[in-house]
């Protein structure tokens, strides 16, 4: 029996709701690293590859552990799972901007990461199961919550960055502990299906079908959506001349963000309108216009948030369709395929950004990010094959 089958549809939706929060409290979190670049590196003196080197800790631990937790969550519970995940990345990450040093700044982000990693598997399983038959539109709004969460992050951290008074971050933790309190008094524990003989910790089979493609696809389409996050806070300050608190910094990745999350919604309503291969693959290849479009642009022009925000919707429209494609291919492993499509593709182009780092120290920071938007290319060609050769396993899981 699944959890929407024991509860209500008002309280379902209400439920669904609280996830969303949470789901946006946790990311928030993480989103912030993003805008504290220009910052730690005039701060600490860092270089583009030491920064992109921050940038990759976080997604290793916070993303590439995903696989690892989805197969926790799937064998001693998704509710306790998400719960303590919240906490604990609410509780580390809001210190990044009183870190004293470097090696602390690595260390609140590989432990705290490890708390959002731990989270999204098990909160994407929970969000399905209050889904009931509609899955895909559940894991979409769930999703949206975690881009709502990056979008919100820049702003509230460069709010204290303008005010300087980022001493104040620390209390930032107190949102995020409560709904760790909430998750857990409030969602009913799911009944696992029963499994024949004792699962694998990580199941590497996965890797080898075609969930292990559309991991492939992930990673390639996250690269572009990373460099993005990560790099255009640096373009706008070491390229076109703008101050570290310019408020165009932080709105940039705002709406490029909340832009993802209604995408996102927009892709998971539309999911029985279009085919869900047009929607994945389409989206993607039409996010290169807008890309490129961005450097011809005024940062800060009507023209240029309307590039940022059309980038963000298309990049990110097909992500969880393909979520719940790989959640239909393997049945007996929800929360270990959320994880690979979740977390582990976005944590190794987090790591992979290491390479586009050293990228912008030696062609610069523009050309290296328009090589990046080039991944969606390969990205969509991948996930189109999985779905063209897999149609008939997806649409009997529906």
């Amino acid at each position: 029996m699944t959890t929407a089958a024991r509860v209500s549809a008002g309280t379902a939706l209400g439920l669904s709701g609280l996830l969303f929060a949470v789901h946006a409290t946790n990311d928030a979190f993480s989103a912030m690293l993003s805008a504290l670049l220009p910052t730690l590196q005039l701060r600490f003196g860092l270089s583009e590859t030491a920064l992109a080197a921050l940038v990759a800790t976080l997604s290793f631990s916070s993303s590439v552990t995903q696989p690892l937790f989805g197969e926790l969550a799937d064998r001693y519970g998704r509710r306790l799972l998400a719960a303590v995940g919240v906490a604990t990345s609410s509780l580390l990450l809001s210190l990044i901007p009183v870190a004293p040093s470097p090696w602390w700044l690595f260390l609140l982000l590989l432990v705290g990461g490890l708390g959002s990693s731990a989270f999204h598997p098990a909160g994407t399983g929970l969000a399905r199961g209050l889904g009931a038959g509609r899955k895909g539109l559940a894991v979409s709004v769930f999703s949206a919550g975690g881009t709502l969460g990056i979008a919100l992050g820049p702003l509230v951290i460069g709010a204290l960055i303008m005010a300087g008074r980022l001493d104040l971050s620390p209390w930032l933790m107190l949102p995020g502990l409560l709904g760790a309190i909430l998750v857990y008094r409030l969602i009913p524990p799911q009944v696992r299906p029963p499994r024949l003989g004792r699962p694998k910790l990580l199941d590497l089979s996965l890797l080898r079908g075609p969930v292990g493609v559309l991991a492939a696809s992930g990673i390639l389409r996250s690269i572009s959506f990373v460099t993005f996050a990560n790099a255009v806070p640096l373009w706008l300050v070491g390229t076109r001349g703008f101050a570290v608190d310019a408020p165009v910094v932080f709105w940039s990745l705002a709406v490029f963000s909340f832009s993802a999350g209604v995408g996102g919604v927009l892709s998971g309503a539309l999911e029985r309108r279009l085919p869900r291969q047009l929607l994945i693959t389409g989206s993607m290849l039409m996010a290169l216009v807008p890309f490129g479009l961005l450097f011809l642009t005024m940062p800060g022009s009507i023209a240029y948030c309307a590039c940022v925000a059309l980038a963000g919707a298309l990049v990110n429209g097909g992500l969880p369709l393909m979520i719940v494609a790989a959640q239909d291919l393997a049945p007996h492993a929800v929360g270990a395929a959320s994880g690979l499509l979740m977390g582990f593709s976005w944590g190794v182009a987090g790591v992979l950004y290491i390479g586009i780092g050293a990228l912008q120290e030696a062609v610069g920071v523009a050309p290296a990010m328009a090589l990046s938007f080039l991944s969606l290319v390969p990205a969509a060609a991948l996930a189109s094959g999985v779905l063209r050769r897999h149609a008939a396993a997806i649409d009997a899981a529906d």
